[in-house]
């Protein structure tokens, strides 16, 4: 079977705490052997969650940090403990961080300011930056290139070929998920065609983003497959080309065993 890497995803969080185990399992059976676990929201308890899973699953490491949406949270001792988790062992980088002037859940300058941050927490601590963007490509490069971000994502990309262009020149790697499928996304299909094979990555973010044919409901990591076979699709290529490249590229990115 060949190997895939869900490079991210949020089984940390309660949508899973009925049957986690049987979740965990099946990504396995489905050819998953490595899953990144993200941190969700912007608590020290959401991040201990993704921490939890990496300790006890062999084939599961973290990433801590705090969505965008809950920027207005973040404190100095929130950045010092994330700062210090960031160099521990099984986190493999910091996010997802980043830009959504989509929803404005926070103040786009509190936004700007918790993003810069976190961009410089990864850069001291030597590990990638995972970033989420929506409605905000020029300002989230921006920040990228004057905060002299070093390895890093776009998570879950949502833009089109002239933003991929963007973030590609800036040495980023780009992650799609389930919106590769979705009849409606072209511009994604557009911008995946354009990214080197060296800098491709494939993810859920589960449990949101159910891939077709299974659109809708609660997604999860076992559901890399579906994207996989999106992006084979789309670009015209192997499902097993898809498969290796991106599982060699996440771990790379990301440093996994």
């Amino acid at each position: 079977m060949t190997a895939l890497v869900d490079s991210h995803c949020h089984v940390g969080e309660p949508e899973y705490d009925v049957d986690r185990g049987a979740v965990l399992e099946r990504a396995r059976a489905a050819g998953v052997s490595q899953m990144i676990v993200a941190a969700a929201g912007g608590t020290v308890e959401t991040n201990r969650r993704a921490l939890e899973i990496a300790a006890r699953e062999p084939d599961c490491y973290a990433v801590v940090g705090v969505h965008p949406h809950d920027a207005r949270l973040v404190d100095e001792p929130l950045l010092e403990q994330i700062g210090k988790w960031a160099r521990a062992p099984r986190v493999v980088a910091i996010g997802e961080t980043g830009l959504d002037f989509h929803y404005d859940h926070s103040p786009h300058d509190r936004q700007l300011d918790v993003f810069r941050r976190f961009v410089g927490l990864a850069r001291e601590a030597g590990v990638p930056i995972v970033v989420h963007s929506r409605a905000a490509a020029e300002e989230t490069a921006t920040v990228l290139r004057e905060e002299r971000a070093g390895a890093g994502v776009m998570h879950c990309f949502t833009y089109g070929p002239q933003e991929a262009r963007r973030f590609l020149d800036l040495g980023l790697y780009i992650s799609f998920s389930g919106i590769v499928t979705f009849r409606n996304a072209e511009a994604v299909r557009e911008a995946a065609r354009l990214v080197p094979r060296d800098r491709l990555l494939i993810e859920t973010d589960s449990p949101y983003l159910s891939p077709e044919p299974r659109r809708g409901g609660r997604n999860e990591p076992a559901r890399v497959v579906d994207v996989a076979n999106g992006l084979s699709a789309a670009l015209g290529r192997t499902f097993e080309d898809i498969a290796n490249e991106t599982t060699e590229n996440a771990r790379r990115l990301f440093k996994l065993d």
